[in-house]
């Protein structure tokens, strides 16, 4: 008895039946495990294996799937992915293709939140000196949140209440759902080139976290830091905290708290105007009086009641120096006439002529030099006979002719 000659198949038929085989008793698997080797294609789809200490598993999650994650892939984190193991025929290969992903120990949202806020936080897009003030008396505040709302019916009370100078306008924006995030960037851009808008305000009323998601998505962030006008952000209640919370210039635990924020109350500024019309009536009448008692000082003053005291006076300290000035000319006079007299007197003393009185003379002869007429007779050597002499006495000039020299034995 001969024995069965055993069933040949080909590498692509025993490949096809172990797909066949593994795809029907897996068409949703769970499986936990830890991520490694992760891997963000340039199509978007991400590729990582799923270990754990004797064994791993490679997975794929397709684009459409990856883009619906709210957190961030790492390596050696902890998850629960969902989805049918395929095999992939032309390697021979199998993979986990991932549509649902949990991590472990924490919600996907919370992980998602936290790490979006350590990524803007580096960035320092929560830093205080980036907060913009706001507008103590805004002239047209937009609410950036769903039209329908009960949040923007509360604020638009509120605010109207409270200052019913500013104006409103809705920018309509759906604040939860598929492309929320993407309408409420949008709509605060939108605002911000509203003429005369000075404020804006977005959020909604309270939810699940789920509901309230868009206003912790990347882009609505990064609309609130570029903004060049002041936000608020009003998401949720007292107990919600946002990403749009950390980053706007002012955070409302609530809607009708943002509005309040927005606005003062028009009561107390009319108060505080009466007050300080009041403080300034009081400080007007106050520096009139001073004023009063001052002219009435200057008014009661000699030189405003008895003006022509002041023009006697000075006329009197004219004359006064009138007379000064002519005693003391006179006495300049007197002093320098004295001090010719005595100058005179001291020349007199020293005149040639007042020698000649006391019988002296002085005699000369006309000189040869043409540099100077006369020559005054010192010796008998400078004189010959006949010659004719000059001879200056007291009263007059004796002319004579030398018939002798006789010279001193």
């Amino acid at each position: 008895m001969s024995l069965a000659e055993p069933e040949i198949l080909s590498v692509t038929e025993t490949t096809r039946q172990i797909k066949n085989l593994v795809e029907a008793n897996f068409p949703y698997a769970w499986v936990v495990g830890e991520i490694s080797n992760c891997t963000i294609a340039s199509s978007g789809h991400v590729y990582l294996t799923l270990k754990d200490d004797s064994a791993q598993l490679r997975a794929v999650i397709w684009k459409r799937t990856a883009s619906r994650l709210k957190f961030q892939l790492e390596d050696g984190m902890e998850v629960v992915a969902a989805g049918p193991v395929e095999v992939y025929q032309a390697r021979g290969t199998y993979q986990l293709n991932i549509e649902q992903l949990i991590p472990q120990g924490v919600g996907a949202l919370e992980l998602a939140f936290r790490q979006m806020q350590e990524k803007l936080a580096a960035e320092g897009l929560f830093n205080p000196e980036h907060k913009q003030p706001i507008p103590q008396f805004p002239r047209k505040i937009a609410l950036v949140t769903s039209p329908t709302s009960a949040a923007v019916r509360d604020m638009l009370q509120v605010i109207t209440r409270r200052w019913n100078a500013a104006d409103l306008v809705i920018v309509p924006v759906a604040v939860q759902g598929e492309g929320a995030a993407e309408q409420i960037a949008s709509g605060i851009e939108l605002a911000a080139r509203i003429p005369y808008v000075d404020t804006i305000i977005t959020g909604r009323g309270g939810g699940s976290l789920e509901d309230l998601w868009a206003f912790n998505e990347e882009v609505v962030a990064r609309a609130i830091f570029a903004c060049p006008i002041p936000v608020i952000s009003a998401v949720g209640h007292e107990i919600d905290i946002s990403i749009s919370d950390l980053v706007a210039d002012r955070r409302a635990l609530t809607p009708s708290e943002a509005a309040e924020l927005s606005v003062p109350l028009q009561s107390d500024v009319l108060a505080t105007l009466t007050h300080w019309q009041s403080q300034l009536v009081t400080n007007l009448k106050q520096r009139a009086r001073q004023v009063r008692l001052q002219l009435d000082a200057i008014a009661a003053r000699p030189v405003l009641t008895r003006p022509l005291d002041m023009v006697h006076q000075r006329a009197d300290q004219v004359d006064e120096l009138d007379r000064r000035l002519k005693r003391s000319t006179r006495e300049f006079i007197n002093r320098c006439q004295t001090e010719t007299r005595h100058l005179a007197s001291a020349l007199d003393a020293l005149s040639p002529l007042k020698v000649l009185t006391r019988g002296y003379s002085i005699t000369r002869k006309q000189s040869e030099d043409e540099s100077s007429k006369w020559n005054i007779v010192k010796s008998i050597s400078q004189v010959k006979q006949d010659e004719v002499l000059h001879t200056r006495i007291s009263d007059g000039t004796i002319v004579s002719q030398i018939k002798e020299i006789q010279e001193d034995s």
